[in-house]
């Protein structure tokens, strides 16, 4: 009996299995197709970071950093934002954006951000909705840390994705000893 480790047969936007993509090295079409390339990648920087996991015994530093990093690259590829010009950026980079705004306020850790599209504005552009989830320093004065995280991100999505925020949630679920 054949055991699915991966627990589902997720298909890729083209329409192939994520398993076939796994198995080994691209096709023709693995290597043409965006998808495939962008799956392989990712999970050639996973298989990477797993292996050296198991060759050292203690955490080499950045290592789970570089791990998250190979997740959080497959997490939601093909969720896409339409910006103005017919131009479309995926959801995944604009939480990246988000994240990285939030990790930039001292006494601030990003965890999660989800993204949802309400609509589109007047002028074309998506109205877009955050939630992002934040670890903050006991020892931080937490509503002013809060408030800097949600200028800071606000300002970057403007500035750097090109898209106001209609609505940005921010939700503090831990704490965690460090940086004043």
């Amino acid at each position: 009996m054949a055991v699915d480790q991966t627990g589902t047969d997720y298909r890729l936007p083209c329409g192939r299995l994520l398993d076939d993509v796994w198995a080994g090295q691209p096709d023709e079409h693995g290597r043409t197709c965006r998808h495939c390339r962008t799956a392989y990648e990712s999970l050639r920087a996973l298989r990477a970071a797993t292996e050296e996991l198991i060759a050292e015994t203690d955490e080499p530093s950045g290592l789970t950093d570089r791990i998250m990093a190979a997740v959080r690259a497959d997490i939601r590829r093909r969720d896409m934002l339409p910006l103005s010009g017919g131009v479309e950026v995926s959801e995944q980079a604009v939480a990246a954006v988000l994240r990285f705004a939030a990790d930039g306020v001292q006494g601030v850790r990003a965890r999660r951000c989800r993204l949802r599209v309400t609509g589109l504005g007047p002028d074309g552009e998506p109205l877009v909705e955050a939630e992002l989830t934040l670890a903050v320093s006991y020892l931080s004065h937490t509503h002013e840390a809060v408030e800097l995280v949600r200028e800071r991100a606000s300002a970057a999505c403007t500035a750097r994705v090109g898209f106001r925020l209609a609505r940005l949630d921010l939700l503090v679920d831990d704490l965690y000893e460090g940086d004043r």
